[in-house]
């Protein structure tokens, strides 16, 4: 399992830092990019805060949670042994470490640099839906995906727990 959770944990890190550096690359600066007929904007903005702007000013706050978070799956890692739960953390993990990376090295300066976001759903600079990353995909997609589990009683450990049926309706 933890082969499992950190592979897709380095997939993810390195999908996020390939796509930031292309775009801030090739497309800072430019106006955005229409791309699947307006589906999808490429519109490179820097976010200071968190999801959907919150915590604007909070840089470092942010990337102390990033570290906490990290930490918590770092040592929850050896404990593993669902496949499921493996690629849920490994997500979180790669997801948090990508915006880890821009917040302690982009500009303004260590644990206060602005994240790159240039996903932008069916219009540019966010106007329909918050402009995002790839690291903030895997974090959500690896978030849904523990709680799915949680809800199906898949436990980290690989147990599963079974509702038990009323004591009335037993057969």
């Amino acid at each position: 399992m933890l082969a499992l959770l950190f592979g897709v944990a380095l997939v993810g890190l390195g999908l996020d830092i390939l796509t930031k550096v292309l775009v801030v690359a090739e497309l800072e600066g430019e106006p955005p990019v229409e791309v699947l007929g307006g589906l999808l904007y490429l519109d490179v903005l820097r976010n200071p805060g968190a999801a959907f702007s919150l915590a604007t000013g909070l840089t470092w706050l942010l990337a102390l949670l990033a570290i906490a978070v990290v930490g918590v799956i770092i040592w929850l890692a050896p404990k593993l042994r669902s496949p499921g739960w493996a690629i849920g953390l490994g997500l979180v993990l790669g997801g948090a470490c990508g915006n880890l990376v821009d917040r302690i090295f982009r500009a303004p300066g260590p644990l206060q640099g602005h994240v790159v976001d240039f996903l932008s759903l069916l219009a540019p600079g966010g106007a329909v839906w918050p402009v995002f990353n790839i690291a903030d995909s895997c974090i959500v997609v690896g978030g849904v995906l523990v709680v799915l589990l949680s809800l199906m009683g898949r436990d980290y450990d690989g147990t599963v727990h079974r509702k038990k049926k009323a004591a009335g309706n037993e057969s």
